[in-house]
């Protein structure tokens, strides 16, 4: 039996960015480039610490501000569709895979205007980046407090010596209160993964406070269509299909004594995974997190980052479907049905554009064009090796095989794997 979701709707809240009416500032445009920005008081949510307390009432962040001002910019139709009228439903099945009807949003969004065969690349001032961007799809800033307290501002200034990091609305969304995180916005950083940045991702998903609220996050090579550093996090009422499955924890003998964090893997889903859990701090955890990510970016391997469990949990899903797309190893069919397999669709929410997709939607289905993305078991055997030398981790029992096997040679972190693209291949999306 098909069980339908609804949307739960927050009251709409009014903008705490009022620009003055008729006044110009900067280039005119109210764009989110160091023209307008600097001269700008947007909202500023301060993150403080645990210990120095929080003046905020619970649930302040997410109800009140990130989904009421979600709302307020659609009740000014800032978004390129409605969302919220889209179909949902979740597939009957072991997994309960969850399929969208979103005819549009393939025609709506925008393009990608990169290579999608390096995963590293400099950043385009002359491509379609956040500068660009109208202040009024900006809900706030998302930054460090100055003292420690967790606070809001409803206007605050911007300190030209420190590029502030703010939360957007995804004006092509995939769900209710669909946001970008941008870090550090005047600075141009590529959509790459660093550990402050990264840090900073953990510490929204943790001023969230709810399991429903996921933050995900798209490699270049992994469905990213924008080389400007962002997150992407929305609001869904039901455990994803890849939270449920259950996980192998991997035995670590070294490298984890301090950190406290958990390594495992999963079982019985589509797509080879690793999970990062726990930690003795939330820094711990980011940058373990983060130092796996930047060996998978340094030797070209495209992947997605689940960011679950208000941020105690992290899904790191290694992924090759451009590659097999460019060596014509994915099938016609599942061509045909455009399905763009990002950090949503693996962790199970599918966004069909195709009615006859969405209504004949089958666990078989989901399950078919999620393995498509997926490292084999070898392949992923030897990644996972990859990122356990960059982090210093040895696999318990790996210490006496690694003696005995003096014939064999890790390939060192420091150089890039051999990639099986062309050298000029480009994979339209």
């Amino acid at each position: 039996m098909e069980s339908v979701l609804t949307i739960k709707r927050v009251p709409t809240m009014v903008s705490n960015y009022q620009e003055e009416a008729g006044q110009e500032l900067g280039c005119g445009r109210n764009c989110l480039g160091e023209c307008c920005l600097l001269v700008s008081k947007l909202p500023l949510y301060a993150i403080g610490s645990a210990a120095d307390g929080n003046e905020l009432s619970a649930g302040f962040f997410l109800n009140t501000l990130l989904l009421g001002q979600w709302e307020d910019r659609m009740s000014r139709g800032l978004f390129r569709y409605d969302v919220t009228a889209c179909e949902t439903k979740v597939i009957p099945g072991e997994h309960g895979f969850i399929a969208q009807l979103n005819e549009g949003r393939h025609l709506k969004k925008r393009p990608t205007e990169f290579r999608v065969d390096r995963v590293l690349q400099s950043f385009d001032p002359s491509k379609f980046n956040f500068t660009k961007v109208g202040q009024e799809e900006v809900l706030f800033r998302f930054e460090a407090s100055a003292d420690g307290k967790t606070q809001y501002f409803e206007r605050a200034t911007v300190d030209k010596n420190h590029s502030p990091s703010v939360l957007a609305i995804n004006v092509s969304p995939i769900e209710y209160g669909h946001v970008l995180l941008i870090p550090r916005v005047l600075d141009c950083l590529p959509q790459r993964i660093d550990p402050e940045n990264f840090l900073l991702a953990l510490h929204m998903a943790v001023e969230a406070g709810s399991p429903y609220f996921r933050l995900g996050y798209n490699s270049l090579g992994a469905f990213a269509t924008i080389n400007h550093l962002h997150f992407q996090a929305y609001y869904l009422s039901v455990p994803l299909p890849v939270e449920k499955v259950p996980t192998q924890a991997i035995p670590i003998s070294k490298g984890l004594e301090k950190s406290g964090v958990k390594i495992s893997y999963l079982l019985n889903y589509p797509v080879r995974a690793l999970v990062y859990e726990g930690g003795n701090s939330l820094k711990d955890l980011a940058d373990l997190v983060a130092t796996s990510c930047i060996c998978l970016q340094e030797n070209n391997i495209p992947f997605n980052v689940l960011i679950s469990d208000s941020g105690r949990r992290i899904f790191l899903f290694p992924q090759c479907y451009a590659e097999k797309q460019a060596l014509g190893e994915v099938s016609q069919e599942i061509l045909d049905t455009q399905v763009n397999p990002a950090v949503w669709e693996i962790s199970g929410h599918m966004v069909l554009k195709r009615k006859v997709d969405y209504e004949g939607a089958s666990e078989e289905y989901a399950w078919r064009i999620l393995a498509e993305v997926s490292l084999s078991e070898e392949r992923f055997q030897e990644v996972q090796a990859y990122i356990f030398n960059a982090a210093g981790l040895v696999e318990s029992g790996k210490q006496e095989n690694d003696a005995n096997e003096k014939k064999k040679t890790p390939i060192p972190t420091s150089q890039p794997l051999p990639t099986p693209y062309a050298e000029k291949c480009l994979v339209l999306q």
